[in-house]
């Protein structure tokens, strides 16, 4: 389950409240969750790689 790639919209499904705007904005900034450009172009997320990001920030936020 930890090698499943996700969508965008299951990644802001999962992040609860974050718009696909700020999403990208992020990318733009370089701290968004590490995405894996498809070669249609289309983004994917694996699913460990957004838990390890959600956990940094939990960590930072405390």
């Amino acid at each position: 389950m930890d090698n499943d790639l996700l969508t965008v919209r299951e990644v802001l499904d999962v992040l609860h409240n974050v718009s696909r705007r700020t999403f990208y904005r992020w990318r733009e900034l370089g701290i968004a969750p590490t995405c894996v450009r498809l070669p249609n172009g289309e983004l994917r997320v694996y699913r460990r790689d957004l838990q390890e990001w959600i956990d940094r920030h939990r960590e930072a936020a405390a």
